[in-house]
């Protein structure tokens, strides 16, 4: 079994008890007031596992199933290799739930009313290494090149992260995907330069007809 599938299974797992545990649902919420004053660093990750409804616990569970299962076996078959590639992965998925979550922490360390949950930092960082292996593959929805996707991602979490006021964790996405693309990079400069030529020479080829239409 993929260490994939058992993440998702413990998401699953672990959101429908806090469905239906409010007190566990609050005690696992990434909660920044609660890091600062009683020292709970456990949230870090622990949000990670809850989400705020069905509709967002399954669109994640999707997006991470589906990206999860080609950087993972991306890890082990031609980045970190058979014997760590599958441990790497795990570390990578956690670290980006920890790092997207990090400015919000800092922004928001003296506000008792603010808090997150749901793995959405750590999906987009899944999906931005993907994109790292095509930039212009396209996207059955939204019907986009992913590099443009990406782009057009990254500029809407920056200005609604700012904005604020509709209670989604935007700076989560934002940092989650810009980690996702910053550990591709190193990771394919340190153990698989070949990736690192492959993207740059798809990105200098530039956009290709969707094979969907």
């Amino acid at each position: 079994m993929s260490f994939t599938l058992i993440i998702v299974i413990m998401t699953g797992i672990i959101s429908y008890q806090a469905f239906n545990n409010p007190a566990m649902r609050q005690r696992l919420l990434f909660h920044p007031y609660s890091v600062k004053k009683s020292g709970e660093l456990y949230r870090f990750i622990s949000h990670g596992f809850i989400h705020g409804s069905w509709a967002h616990l399954l669109i994640n569970l999707f997006v991470l199933y589906q990206f999860g299962e080609i950087i993972e076996a991306l890890f082990v078959q031609l980045v970190f290799g058979p014997t760590f590639g599958r441990l790497a992965f795990l570390l990578f998925y956690v670290s980006a739930v920890i790092v997207s979550s990090i400015p919000a922490y800092f922004k928001h360390q003296n506000n008792a009313y603010y808090g997150s949950l749901g793995a959405s930092g750590a999906t987009s960082a899944l999906v931005f290494i993907y994109i790292m292996l095509d930039p212009w593959q396209w996207f059955l929805f939204p019907p986009l090149p992913a590099i443009v996707l990406a782009i057009a991602y990254l500029w809407y979490s920056s200005y609604m992260g700012k904005r604020g006021g509709d209670n989604i964790a935007h700076d989560a996405h934002l940092y989650g995907a810009v980690y996702g693309l910053v550990f591709a990079i190193v990771a394919f400069a340190l153990f698989q330069p070949m990736l690192l030529e492959n993207f740059i020479a798809k990105l200098l080829a530039g956009p290709v007809a969707p094979s969907f239409m």
